[in-house]
């Protein structure tokens, strides 16, 4: 009987007993040898890629609707600067300190009792450095609008990946 074995250079080996299979054991050639090793390099990172999906979390969605410059969302609306600071409660927003200033992407449209947050990044020349290009969301209240770059807006359905976390 066969009994199988995974290396840990990621080649799959059958070693089967001399009795059972005696005189029909072949080697494999290097070609398939190093085809094997590739399937299982694949297959490997493959269970990588669905463990970092399993861990990722899609957290509650903030609001059903946003209003957004483009389809994508991916135009600026406005800038804004920050009057105060925010200790950001969970990975979908971003903390803040007074004084930066915020690029707005999209802001979710409130609903019932729930607070208006804005979707948005953080700009800047030097400081911080550190949190550019990072995008989540903040209340609206912490960002006075400085510049409106973008007047026509469109409302958007939000979607789980509007509120995903790493």
């Amino acid at each position: 009987r066969g009994k199988l074995k995974v290396c840990w250079q990621g080649a799959i080996q059958c070693r089967r007993s001399q009795k059972h299979f005696k005189g029909k054991q072949k080697k494999l050639r290097p070609a398939k040898l190093k085809m094997a090793r590739a399937a299982c390099c694949l297959f490997s990172l493959l269970l990588i890629g669905l463990a970092q999906v399993i861990k990722a979390d899609y957290m509650e969605k903030l609001a059903e609707r946003k209003i957004c410059a483009d389809e994508d969302c991916s135009y600026v609306i406005s800038i804004g600067r920050v009057v105060d600071d925010y200790i950001a409660p969970d990975c979908r927003f971003l903390n803040l300190k007074e004084g930066q200033f915020m690029y707005v992407y999209s802001k979710l449209v409130p609903e019932g009792q729930g607070g208006e947050f804005w979707s948005g990044s953080i700009y800047s020349d030097h400081q911080y450095v550190e949190q550019m290009g990072i995008i989540g969301y903040f209340p609206s209240s912490m960002v006075r609008e400085q510049e409106v770059f973008q007047n026509t807006t469109m409302e958007l359905p939000t979607t789980a990946i509007d509120f995903y976390c790493d």
